[in-house]
């Protein structure tokens, strides 16, 4: 099967998820035992029938359920995510305008869970048994044991406001105005601009909230890749390697690490996904203007419009970085051209 085939079938059963997980999150957002209009309309003005009868008539909540998901799905499909009732701007120009920053951090975060995770991995399973084996077991359980908002006020307190070696929370010092806007980024914007004072201050006020969001996935990923490299090699084509005379070096990077990649793409394919949808604590804490902090304000608000317009980008996210870990696959495993 070629790699365009591969892609078009893994693309394909992917819209019958995507349409399942809108009528999932649109069922979700509905049940919620609370109203919106108590949520966006003042005291007084949730007691004039007339004017909450024209709420419910200006978005639509006076309509039968199914008639709304329908008319939602019909208004996605022509690409309109519709209106936000807490902001009075459009829900996609809304995701537009926070999903740079959370694009930023989650990189960020993802290469830290890599520097850390693979190496970890390797040298644990290499080691095994080895009092170097146990430190970095113990570091992936903290990894993945420690609470998000535990680690980031420790690391707060310690770094910034005890030791003052790191900057606190924000994007950028307040003394220091945002690059000309181009991606959104700021670290690729300041570096477009030629401004490497707010390039510097930007990697310093990264460098914390990054930590903490890939402390998760960096635990995860050095289990994973100990686990797969400890089966990789105690295989005979890597004895077979070492009775060659081969390097060991060669022996662990080139016949056991790059066969010990699939379960290890597979868990960076999913931390990723993660990190970009699941950082509200992390962007609450660090003041973080990014996707988390807008949803956050979404459902504290009973926003559905905005909840709808962020569940459909989880979603759209994950598929994304599913399809991506596929055609890695197909490119690592010989097996799935078969």
């Amino acid at each position: 099967m070629s790699l365009s085939a591969y892609f078009l079938r893994r693309l394909l059963l992917a819209v019958p998820l995507v349409i399942g997980i809108s009528l999932v999150s649109f069922i979700i957002a509905n049940l919620v035992p609370s109203d919106p209009m108590a949520a966006n309309l003042g005291e007084r003005a949730a007691a004039d029938p007339e004017i909450v009868a024209a709420f419910r008539a200006k978005w639509g909540l006076d309509e039968p359920f199914f008639v709304q998901y329908f008319t939602y799905l019909r208004n996605l499909l022509s690409g309109d995510m519709g209106t936000s009732i807490r902001t009075r701007r459009p829900v996609a120009d809304e995701l537009l305008r926070y999903m740079p920053a959370t694009v930023e951090l989650a990189t960020a975060g993802i290469i830290v869970a890599l520097l850390v995770g693979v190496p970890l991995g390797v040298i644990s399973a290499v080691w095994r048994n080895r009092p170097i084996d146990f430190i970095a077991r113990i570091i992936s359980l903290i990894g993945v044991s420690a609470p998000v908002f535990w680690l980031a006020l420790v690391a707060l307190l310690l770094l910034y406001l005890r030791l003052r070696i790191l900057p606190g929370p924000g994007r950028l010092d307040a003394v220091i105005p945002p690059p000309p806007a181009v991606t959104g980024l700021y670290t690729i914007d300041a570096l477009v601009a030629g401004q490497w004072r707010t390039l510097g201050n930007a990697l310093a006020h990264l460098i914390l909230p990054a930590v903490v969001l890939g402390a998760y996935s960096a635990g995860l990923i050095t289990r994973i890749t100990r686990s797969a490299m400890l089966d990789v090699l105690s295989m005979d084509y890597i004895t077979t390697a070492r009775s060659k005379g081969l390097r060991e070096r060669t022996v662990i990077l080139r016949h056991g690490l790059r066969n010990a990649l699939l379960p290890v793409v597979t868990v960076i394919g999913l931390s990723y996904g993660n990190l970009l949808t699941g950082a509200v604590l992390t962007e609450t804490i660090f003041s973080w203007g990014g996707i988390g902090r807008f949803a956050y304000d979404s459902a504290r608000s009973l926003d559905f419009p905005s909840i709808m317009g962020v569940s459909m980008l989880i979603a759209l996210v994950f598929v994304l970085t599913n399809l991506i870990v596929d055609m890695l696959y197909y490119i690592l495993d010989p097996r799935i051209r078969l």
